[in-house]
């Protein structure tokens, strides 16, 4: 898990004073600004090591030839480097002038267009082609993949052949995708963006009635929408994977996660109204991607286009690519950025069930039935890992609860990758995301509880192989993510109530005048100027300046002459580049450290005047342990069942007497062991689960009634062998700890054949009074 950083912010806002508190965060500050000083100058001073390394003194006559080459070669790259600038821009104007239709790697056919329902929304459903080469199996379960509706348009789940719909389609399965256009349409709101995407569930069900509900994934933003149509409707949605999420915006650890801050440093959603307001009632989502830029300087203003500079022969095709998929800005609605901002971005109510459709309908995570698998990243840093997993805690108190629910939650975590990196990274596909695929039908058939996933890589004979690892965890272990035993959320609650007090001033006093003010020209207008936009048609066929610049980067192609990586040139142009990374770098830790203090220095005092009312209140949990309904139902069913329950009962008991982590390849080699002959999986996925949920309970809270009553499950004596030899084939195709081992003494105890009974010799007399009552009958 993520370590905790040197300096820390106040570890319980409510027990100090504000003067305290003060003098808390003054410490903070200077070690942060500590802290990036040196990190700047290691920088610096390594970069200066490699530069010296390189800049031993050589015959004139090559120095003079390595400067000819290397300015030869920065002239040429210079030219080519504004040519691709150019032809981003063509890219970009083709892309707007065709409808920016989503970027797949794939052919698709529209299924559903929203665009057409009784409350029509700018969705549809699509279906993605398999490639040449690959076949789909339509009795397989199909995949439905939701991406982000934040700022830019659909497709990144499926941006390159390896990718998450890449090892879907790959897998046999049909792939569906939910896709989104640039215009929302007039009154949409969120509540029916989530009624059409249960409707396109349900038609994908349809179309594929065999393999029981589809597999929703959501990517980012597209998690919690998946969630929330889980959520409200549980029927038409199988296992949900949720893809670097943000599901607890207030969660984060301090120094690492600076966009948690910035609702309350914007004052809570006002300038979003303000912005639609310009838009004539369309908020831009130029303005959601100018924040993740804004995010990381160095990158944003410098080291993305230098890495293009310095790489032109070869990374001018990735780069545009991305810029694609980059350069598009899709709207929303006012209402729909206002419902985002209020419930998620500044009120984080979807996981205290506090997020409302409709006046008095919250939405209730609790109620989504299938498994779960939240995916992330400890080097995401726009949505980490905190905000990602935080809302099991919060939605559920205790391990126990989580069971009593019934729900599987799997937790996968990567070390290091990005957050875009997680959609978009070729090797997180063919690595993280296949192994996803392979094992959602296993995790269908776990008992409910939370459990971390591990990938594990082996290389056998140059070829590499994954195993998939589930270790069960406690929900409880999921403070460990953040700092300070979360303690450092407490001001967001106040950043709530000034945001809905700032909201309501501007509704009152400014929207009504500002709103009809802005006619739909000027929001057009105000659009195409964003700086964002600006920058790509300004640099693209439609500048006459530019007209020379094909020529000459043909002519430049034509005659290349690359530069020697070892000379003076280079190594003094990897300096400079390093010392400008750097600088941006001691700028992005200074903001962050600042705007950090200053929010804890503004909403710490108010959070302690507001006292406990600033904790978020603590959702009423249902029964647990013995109490909860399901429990108590299954506890009174333990004697009911067949050879099905039977089987699952006993690997629930063996499991138990040992809890070691369950491996994904341990249960293919049980599956092409016993093959059909349990039952399970012939069986239809929801009944599935409640068998297995059934059985779990009953383990859980009567281990030793769940042994003695295993019997009462098999109804005859070849059933009750069929099991004990069944379990011989799987406990010799398997490594047992010794506590399971243990555990086959006493199932051969229980499921001994019981003997027959005894049947008397016929004494004499019964053989006559037989033979006479056939003489009878004769």
């Amino acid at each position: 898990m993520t370590s905790a950083p040197n300096t820390d912010p106040p570890r319980a806002p409510e027990s100090l004073s504000p003067l305290a508190l003060q003098v808390r965060l003054a410490q903070v500050l200077q070690g942060r600004c500590l802290s990036a000083a040196q990190t700047y100058f290691d920088a610096v001073g390594a970069a200066n090591a490699a530069w010296l390394e390189a800049a031993r003194p050589r015959p004139a006559a090559a120095a003079l030839g390595d400067a000819f080459a290397y300015w030869t070669d920065f002239a040429q790259r210079s030219v080519l480097f504004w040519d691709t600038l150019r032809k981003r821009g063509n890219n970009w104007l083709a892309h707007e002038k065709a409808g920016k239709p989503p970027l797949l790697a794939f052919g698709w056919t529209m299924e559903a267009d929203a665009r057409t329902f009784a409350r029509p929304v700018n969705y549809a459903l699509v279906r993605v082609e398999a490639p040449p080469g690959t076949r789909t199996d339509a009795d397989k379960r199909p995949y439905v993949i939701i991406d982000p509706r934040a700022g830019h348009g659909p497709g990144i789940g499926g941006f390159k052949p390896d990718s998450e719909v890449g090892v879907a389609l790959r897998a046999g399965h049909p792939v569906y995708a939910v896709i989104f256009f640039p215009d929302p349409v007039e009154g949409q709101v969120l509540a029916d963006v989530a009624a059409a995407e249960a409707a396109f569930l349900r038609l994908v069900r349809e179309r594929h009635p065999t393999r029981g509900k589809p597999v929703i994934v959501g990517n980012c933003q597209g998690g919690w929408a998946a969630m929330l149509v889980g959520a409200l409707d549980p029927d038409c949605a199988g296992p949900i994977v949720v893809n670097g999420a943000p599901m607890s915006y207030w969660a984060g650890n301090d120094a690492e996660n600076p966009m948690r801050y910035a609702g309350g440093m914007l004052g809570g959603s006002w300038p979003a109204l303000l912005a639609s307001d310009l838009g004539g009632g369309r908020f831009d989502g130029a303005y959601l991607v100018d924040n993740f830029e804004y995010l990381n300087p160095a990158n944003t203003f410098f080291s993305k286009n230098y890495n293009l500079f310095a790489k032109i022969d070869t990374e001018t095709e990735r780069y545009l690519e991305f810029e694609r998929w980059w350069g598009g800005y899709f709207l929303m609605n006012r209402e729909e950025i206002k419902w985002i901002i209020d419930n998620l971005f500044v009120g984080n109510k979807l996981s205290a069930g506090d997020a409302e459709f409709a006046p008095g309908h919250a939405v209730d995570l609790r109620a989504i039935r299938s498994p779960i698998i939240l995916f992330a990243s400890l080097g995401d840093n726009i949505t980490p890992p905190q905000q990602a997993f935080n809302w099991v805690a919060d939605l559920y108190r205790t391990t126990e609860e989580l069971k009593a629910n019934g729900q599987v939650i799997v937790g996968l975590m990567h070390r290091s990758i990005g957050h875009l990196g997680i959609f978009v990274s070729a090797s997180v596909a063919r690595r993280e995301h296949a192994q996803i695929v392979d094992l959602l039908e296993y995790i269908e058939h776990l008992p409910p509880g939370l459990y971390g996933m591990q990938v594990e890589e082996q290389r056998v004979d140059g070829v590499v192989r994954y195993d998939v690892v589930l270790t069960e965890r406690q929900v409880e272990d999921l403070q460990a993510l953040q700092a300070y035993a979360r303690k450092d959320e407490i001001p967001f609650a106040a950043v709530d109530q000034v945001s809905a007090f700032n909201a309501a001033l501007y509704e009152a006093l400014v929207h009504p005048v500002l709103a009809p003010l802005v006619p739909p020209e000027a929001a057009t207008l105000a659009r195409v100027l964003h700086p964002l936009r600006a920058r790509r048609w300004a640099i693209s066929d439609l500048n006459p300046f530019l007209a020379p610049l094909k020529g000459s980067a043909d002519l430049v192609r034509a005659h290349r002459t690359p530069r020697d990586e070892a000379g003076l040139g280079a190594a003094t142009e990897r300096l400079v580049a390093a010392g400008v990374t750097a600088s941006w770098d001691l700028y992005r830790q200074l903001r962050d450290a600042g705007v950090e203090t200053l929010f804890y220095n503004t909403y710490g005092p108010m959070s302690l005047a507001m006292g406990s009312a600033a904790a978020r209140p603590e959702a009423a949990a249902p029964g647990l342990g013995r109490d909860a309904p399901a429990v108590r139902e299954a506890l009174s069913r333990i004697e009911e069942g067949g050879f099905t329950e039977a089987v699952v009962r006993a690997a629930l008991l063996a499991a138990r007497a040992s809890r070691s982590p369950r491996r994904l390849s341990t249960f293919k080699r049980v599956r092409e062991l016993v093959g059909r002959d349990v039952g399970l999986l012939d069986l239809p996925a929801d009944e599935a689960h409640r068998l297995v949920e059934r059985q779990a309970h009953i383990v859980a809270h009567e281990p030793e009634r769940a042994l003695e009553t295993l019997p009462a499950l098999l109804r005859t004596a070849e059933e009750r062998r069929r099991l004990l030899g069944l379990l011989g084939r799987i406990f010799e195709a398997v490594d047992l700890k010794p506590e399971q081992r243990a555990l086959v003494p006493a199932f051969e105890r229980i499921l001994a054949p019981a003997p027959e009974p005894v049947r008397a010799a016929p004494s004499q007399r019964t053989g006559r009074a037989e033979r006479r009552a056939r003489a009878v009958e004769g």
